[in-house]
């Protein structure tokens, strides 16, 4: 039985997939549980934050984040520049999870 369920279906066609495809990455989940934990952050301040993240690398998954519509960016207009980075309401729906995860990690590590 469960092998004629899963020769029908195909992982990439799942919610699942559309999930991790929005989420995998190596601190793509890290800025997201920053920016739950702290609502409101600049660029270098998640930098210090995060710690061993590269400028370009955290440059680069903040434009993946804001393009798939988890981030929202602000920008002022002033010199020098002041960037603001925060969750949308579609990163903001993805909190719950977050906080299962850290759930499950208080409670699993050692």
């Amino acid at each position: 039985m469960a092998a004629d369920c899963i020769a029908n279906h195909k992982l990439e066609d799942t919610g699942f997939n559309y999930t991790m495809s929005l989420i995998q990455g190596k601190y793509k989940m890290f800025i997201l549980y920053t920016l739950a934990c702290y609502e409101v952050v600049r660029f270098n301040e998640m930098k210090k934050y995060i710690g061993e993240i590269s400028y370009k690398t955290l440059s680069s998954t903040l434009k993946e984040l804001e393009a798939d519509g988890l981030i929202r960016r602000k920008e002022y207009p002033q010199i020098p520049p002041k960037v603001e980075y925060s969750l949308s309401e579609k990163g903001k729906s993805l909190i719950p999870i977050l906080g299962e995860m850290c759930d499950w990690g208080e409670a699993h590590r050692a």
